[in-house]
């Protein structure tokens, strides 16, 4: 090391990858984590060196690495991914410490240094790609979830790597670096149930809405999804977003769902759904973004859907249309088209791999008179680089969309239980939503109203009331505590008709463990122990007493005594 520091051979650093490669290939496999070491000690010490010598260190570390990933690494796995961390969070500190330094100065051109610090980034990142993609299966996992742990988000331990001096800017640029690392580790990683894939410590953190809130992040977040749920390789076959004549071209590989995934979708399939939901209503999506969107719904039909989920990923798609139709949250016209032509394109590839024929003949007269009078709700027209937006959506006819009880009578006529596709999809709450920075998804979520002919939209009424004595009067009558009644039942009714079955599991489990409580306190005040001829202990003054009772006194129970 002192004749590589001496003479400057880490930037190029040809002669010192040549070294290494000779030492590795020189030793015994067993003993090769001891180089790997002693390389990232070397790193610790010049960590305050110039960006090109560290990425120079680097790249030796990932050459070691890819001999030594063929043979036995012993105990450094993670140590290697540690101090690769460590390293990274260092290499953004410098990085926006000379952004910060040249702030003031007319030039916005990406300085010099801070350009070598990206190359040590891509080095760091490259190098735990490399490494994780070869360990087996089951260490790949345990180093998911390592990396997974060090993102910044809100409400984790105090694993993650600690930015709260790098500010948001920082935060922001941590969590980009680590999720492309875990992007390469978790490519080509196979699962036998999408359960041992995404584990709740791990899906939690990836979905949280800390993770929403640039759209660079977003798209790593479902490249990541993409890269655990697709197991039959049918990622590719989906690239890009748009209407498929043909599904049955694409040769698409499925398996029967298995009970592990059946299980997985009731417990876990709400955040999915929730996840997409949310990431449509970001006015910063791009196109990219859609292509995404797109290609996670399709991968949750192939891999996950069976006909719940079918009826779940229906509703879910009716309520991003009327996201582009009602507007609430006041998008710009393009993300309004796009999300209206992602649910054309998910509806299309939904209805053919389903095979339903009135379904499908619904989808595709919708499809057709769009492409005749709004082809910019289709996504061949809107994510061109020239598209003519509409003004507005209020005045477009019905025609033009997908409509719940066409679906509904469809469905229900091929033995589907279309129930439950009456009642509107709305995201459930987090915990996280009520501490994030973030708009709440309780102010920007409303029950949305399925477009059906002859429901029209009734004018709103007006609740405020002005006090009066008759009013006083009229809530004490009797009429008013029926009414109060109706109410209290209605609520109920719509509380187990929209309420996550979780959430609903967890009131009633709640429930059952006061009963049983106050059921065991009950017991305990009322079941004595029966006497014995023994006697039984008593304290007096800290003195133990014995007092015994005559068998010829004992009451014994009429099945005992012959």
């Amino acid at each position: 090391y002192r004749h590589l520091d001496h003479h400057r051979l880490w930037d190029p650093n040809e002669f010192a990858v040549s070294c290494f490669k000779i030492i590795m290939y020189s030793i015994q496999a067993q003993y090769s984590h001891h180089v790997i070491q002693e390389i990232l000690g070397h790193l610790d010490v010049r960590k305050r060196d110039s960006p090109r010598v560290r990425a120079g260190i680097i790249q030796v570390l990932l050459e070691a690495v890819a001999i030594a990933a063929k043979g036995s690494i012993g105990p450094t796995v993670l140590e290697v991914f540690n101090t690769l961390l460590k390293h990274l969070r260092i290499s953004v500190d410098f990085e926006l410490g000379d952004r910060r330094s040249s702030a003031g100065s007319a030039t916005f051109s990406i300085s010099s240094k801070e350009s070598d610090e990206r190359i040590v980034q891509n080095a760091i990142i490259q190098t735990i790609g490399f490494f994780g993609s070869n360990l087996p299966d089951y260490q790949r996992s345990e180093i998911m979830m390592f990396i997974m742990g060090k993102v910044p988000v809100l409400g984790t331990t105090s694993q993650s790597l600690d930015t709260s001096h790098l500010g948001d800017l920082g935060t922001r640029r941590i969590q980009i670096m680590l999720l492309r690392s875990l992007l390469m580790v978790t490519s080509g990683y196979k699962a036998t149930t999408i359960t041992n894939a995404l584990p709740p410590p791990f899906l939690d953190p990836l979905l949280s809405p800390s993770l929403m809130e640039d759209s660079e992040l977003r798209q790593l977040v479902l490249e990541i999804l993409h890269n655990l749920i697709d197991r039959h390789d049918n990622r590719a076959k989906l690239r890009g977003i748009r209407i498929i004549p043909d599904v049955s071209d694409l040769k698409i590989k499925r398996d029967k769902i298995s009970r592990q995934d059946v299980s997985f979708m009731k417990k876990h399939g709400q955040q999915l759904y929730r996840h997409i939901y949310l990431g449509c209503k970001e006015e910063d999506n791009v196109q990219k973004n859609f292509e995404l969107l797109f290609t996670s719904l399709a991968l949750t039909t192939i891999e996950l859907a069976n006909e719940e989920v079918v009826i779940d990923l229906i509703r879910l798609a009716i309520a991003l249309q009327d996201i582009a139709i009602i507007n609430e949250d006041n998008l710009p016209m393009f993300n309004r088209c796009g999300v209206m032509a992602l649910v054309a394109a998910y509806l299309n590839f939904l209805s053919q791999m389903i095979a339903v024929p009135a379904f499908c003949q619904h989808v595709t007269k919708v499809i057709e008179t769009r492409s005749l009078e709004a082809s910019y709700f289709l996504p061949e027209t809107i994510f061109k680089d020239k598209c003519n937006l509409p003004k507005s959506l209020e005045k477009h006819e019905k025609n033009l969309f997908f409509l719940t009880n066409k679906i509904a009578e469809s469905l229900g006529g091929s033995g589907y239980s279309v129930e439950r596709l009456s009642v509107p999809y709305v995201p459930q709450v987090t915990d996280e939503d009520r501490l994030s920075r973030r708009k709440s998804i309780v102010d920007t979520v409303s029950i949305q109203v399925d477009i059906l002919p002859g429901n029209n939209t009734e004018d709103k009424i007006d609740n405020t009331e002005e006090i009066t004595f008759e009013a006083l009067k009229k809530a004490i009558d009797n009429n008013g505590l029926e009414e109060q009644e109706k109410e209290k039942r209605r609520l109920v009714i719509e509380k187990f008709q929209k309420a996550p079955f979780e959430e609903i599991a967890a009131q009633c489990e709640t429930k059952a463990n006061l009963l049983h409580d106050r059921l065991a306190q009950i017991l305990e005040l009322t079941i004595r122990p029966p006497p014995s001829p023994s006697g039984t202990m008593t304290f007096t003054a800290g003195h133990a007493h014995y007092q015994s009772v005559p068998v010829y006194e004992m009451k014994f129970p009429d099945l005992c005594v012959y």
